[in-house]
This record gives C-alpha cells, sequence and structure tokens, in this order.
C-alpha cells in the first residue's frame, strides 16, 4: 500500500462509508474497504473546495467602482487568456474563456498543494491527467459540433472524396492520440518535479530547498499553461470556420 497522507488517512477513518457506496453505485470495485480513499482523491477534492470557497468570497467582493488588487489580478489573468485563445485558438475560440480559465486555475492549483508539506500533487498520479485529458477531448469536439453541427464530421474527410480513405484514419488516430499526449505530458512532468522536490527537501534543511521550491512552482505554472494552450489549438481547430 502507497504511503498515506494524514488527511488520507482522516478521510478514511471517518468518510469510508460514503466512498465505498458511491463506488459501488458506479460499479467500480473497491480493493480495500478500509481504504477506499486514495491520496490523490483526497487532494483533489480539497483543491476543488478551496477554489469553490475562494471566488466564493472573491465574487461577493467585486466592485465595478472600486476593485481590489486580487481583482485587477483576476482581471488581467482575463485578459491573458482571452488573448492567448485569439492568437492561439483563433477569434471563434475566444468565447470559450471560461473554460480555458477554469482548466488552468485548477491544474495550477491541483500542481502546487504539492509544495504544502504533507500533501501530494493529484496530477503526479496518472488518473488525475487523464481525466482532465479525457474533459478536454470531450469538450473540444462538442464544441465543434456546436459550431458546424454534423458538418464537423467533415473535418474528418479530409478536402476531396477521393482522400477519405487514406484521411479518416489519420485524422482518427491523431484526435485520439491527444489525450495520450496530454496526460503524459502532465504527468511525467509533474511526477519529476515531485520526485526531485521531495528528495532535495529531505536532504537539506534552508538555502537550497528555496531553489527547489521555485522551480517547482516554476514547472506547475508552465504546465498548466502547455496544457491551456494545447486545449486552446484543439477548441481553435474544431470551431474554426477556415477549418
Amino acid at each position: 500500500m502507497p504511503h498515506e497522507l494524514w488527511i488520507t488517512g482522516l478521510f478514511n477513518q471517518y468518510l469510508a462509508g460514503p466512498a465505498i457506496s458511491i463506488l459501488n453505485l458506479s460499479h467500480l470495485k473497491v480493493d480495500d474497504a478500509a481504504h477506499p480513499w486514495s491520496n490523490w482523491m483526497v487532494c483533489e477534492l480539497l483543491v476543488t473546495a478551496f477554489i469553490v470557497v475562494l471566488f466564493g468570497y472573491l465574487r461577493a467582493r467585486l466592485s465595478v467602482d472600486n476593485p481590489g488588487k486580487t481583482q485587477h489580478t483576476f482581471e488581467l489573468a482575463y485578459e491573458f487568456f482571452k488573448a492567448s485563445a485569439e492568437e492561439v485558438g483563433g477569434h471563434d475560440a475566444a468565447q470559450y474563456v471560461p473554460f480555458f480559465g477554469s482548466i488552468f486555475i485548477f491544474i495550477l492549483f491541483l500542481n502546487l498543494i504539492g509544495l504544502i508539506p504533507f500533501f501530494e500533487s493529484p496530477t503526479m498520479y496518472t488518473m488525475v491527467p487523464l481525466g482532465l485529458a479525457v474533459v478536454t477531448f470531450a469538450f473540444y469536439h462538442f464544441a465543434g459540433m456546436r459550431a458546424h453541427g454534423f458538418g464537423y464530421i467533415k473535418q474528418f474527410l479530409g478536402p476531396f472524396w477521393w482522400l477519405v480513405p487514406l484521411m479518416l484514419p489519420i485524422e482518427l488516430i491523431s484526435h485520439f492520440a491527444r489525450p495520450l499526449s496530454l496526460t503524459v505530458r502532465l504527468f511525467a512532468n509533474m511526477f519529476a518535479g515531485d520526485e526531485v522536490y521531495m528528495t532535495f527537501i529531505t536532504l537539506t534543511k534552508l538555502l537550497l530547498p528555496v531553489v527547489f521550491i521555485a522551480l517547482h512552482f516554476f514547472v506547475s505554472f508552465l504546465q498548466a499553461y502547455i496544457f491551456m494552450l494545447l486545449a486552446m489549438v484543439y477548441v481553435g481547430g474544431a470551431v474554426s470556420h477556415e477549418h
């Protein structure tokens, strides 16, 4: 059994019953009835709860006449997301900025929770990046169908009817490879970053960990940005009328 975080131990001690019930309703097998909660599940729930509380708190304090520093920060972030979407995904992708911003912030917080002692980054477990990749995969196909209707299927067929037997398999392989690419990229980088960070944090005490904390923060931000950027590319390609 992998090392159990203290917070995961509390969940398994007091909330094992609800977890087992949910898994049974989902027809998922429970390997260990005494420990149904995993570290990545608990940390992901904590991040989700933190984001909900944070933005609920900030939303109640939004002001047009007297915006605070936090509001200015998120307004700048929104403008950055919008500019990136228009540049990378095209003008049609800009309407999906709420999705891009949400996925960036969620992944960033999932990555950064590993910096807190006695917590782990959920993104260093394959299930979490895979879930994010599948959601992105489903979303950009939904956006494509919403923009083009059934005409969206033409993107998989190529410009000429006689190229369909060649283009269709290539397009299908290309699209189904995208969730794998997103998963491996995020998982591999965060797993490696967490392992390096934890190794040096146990060997040193003061000066050197500061360097690796900064490196971990940079990698966390970069991977969240790359994931968002690729999502913009996929959505832009799906909704673009030129494409």
